[in-house]
């Protein structure tokens, strides 16, 4: 079933991967020699586990980092990695980082937004702009426009951006995105930036593949990461990660629960597989395309978050919030 118009159904293709495929069993031994990537987020969680498997075949991955301290303790002991300096936060270091990538003149083959942030408390950035929408959205999209021409240039580049299952918690509220308006609630910010990322791979995917760039979304699964740093023990209770005594339930068989490898596995499946060669636009995970779903917080994607009018609005109203104009 497409509900959105673009070119690849939002249904699974029976990927032969599941829930417990890992990040380097999806890779299949394919040589990623002469490869380049950026990966947001690449220096901890998911993010890392992506970056560690794309340089052991051979990428070369650039990682963006806010902290160069912690990203060099973590990215120590993996060749073929290059950290620059950015901030998802300040539109003025995203222009910069993207500006001395252009400067090497390399294509970029592979660029996965990867870094967020979740459920923290109210914050603003100076343009007066909710946190979470700024940095798991609008810092991306300004990535991403300004990178375009080395995207464009590696006739074959893909776009993950890493979503979750929490945009079933929201849609776009188009009317007080930034929360000026509507009381503040941390989850239903997140779920309207998770939904975000999901509609801006929809009208990527439908700008860029004439230019041979496809975008992809994922839901990389439930996994204990440094991103859940803000949530609270009743709010991890809530989501069946904590038990009465208050220990951390991790259970292993459960698909609902990943490994980090597990977790990072669609992401790479999106960034490299050559069974979604001509595809993209979708919404990912466990190793496939996802099916359409109305059941909250149940597998799948909501209609609101691969909606093709929603995605076309989204697109427009973040070139305004962010003062530049991405057309392709």
């Amino acid at each position: 079933m497409n509900t959105n118009n673009h070119a690849t159904p939002q249904e699974p293709i029976l990927s032969g991967f599941g829930p417990r495929t890992t990040a380097q069993e999806v890779l299949g031994g394919q040589d990623l020699t002469g490869k380049i990537a950026i990966i947001t987020g690449g220096y901890s969680g998911l993010g890392l586990e992506a970056t560690r498997v794309l340089a052991s075949a051979g990428a070369t991955v650039i990682v963006p980092v806010k902290t160069v301290e912690k990203a060099q303790a973590a990215l120590s002991e993996i060749l073929g990695v290059e950290l620059v300096r950015m901030d998802l936060m300040d539109p003025a270091s995203i222009d910069a980082f993207a500006e001395k990538f252009l400067a090497s003149n390399r294509p970029l083959h592979m660029l996965i937004n990867a870094a967020g942030i979740m459920a923290n408390p109210l914050v603003r950035d100076h343009r007066g702009y909710e946190s979470q929408l700024a940095t798991n959205h609008l810092g991306h999209f300004q990535l991403t426009a300004r990178l375009w021409p080395a995207l464009e240039k590696a006739k074959g580049a893909r776009i993950v951006s890493v979503s979750s299952r929490a945009h079933q918690m929201s849609g776009i509220d188009f009317e007080d995105l930034n929360f000026n308006n509507r009381p503040y609630d941390k989850f239903v910010a997140y779920g309207q930036s998770k939904t975000a990322n999901v509609l801006f791979a929809v009208e990527m995917d439908k700008r860029g593949r004439a230019y041979g760039v496809r975008a992809f979304s994922v839901h990389p699964g439930s996994i204990l990461t440094d991103l859940s740093r803000y949530l609270t023990e009743d709010d991890m209770r809530a989501m069946g990660v904590l038990n009465e005594q208050g220990e951390l339930v991790f259970p292993e068989f459960n698909d609902e629960f990943k490994t980090i490898p597990e977790g990072a596995a669609t992401i790479v499946w999106c960034a490299t597989s050559p069974q979604l060669n001509d595809k993209g636009g979708v919404y990912c995970e466990n190793g496939d395309i996802a099916s359409l779903t109305d059941t909250r917080f149940a597998p799948g994607v909501f209609e609101w978050a691969v909606n093709s009018g929603h995605a076309q609005r989204l697109w427009q109203t973040t070139e305004q919030l962010v003062g530049l104009e991405f057309s392709i």
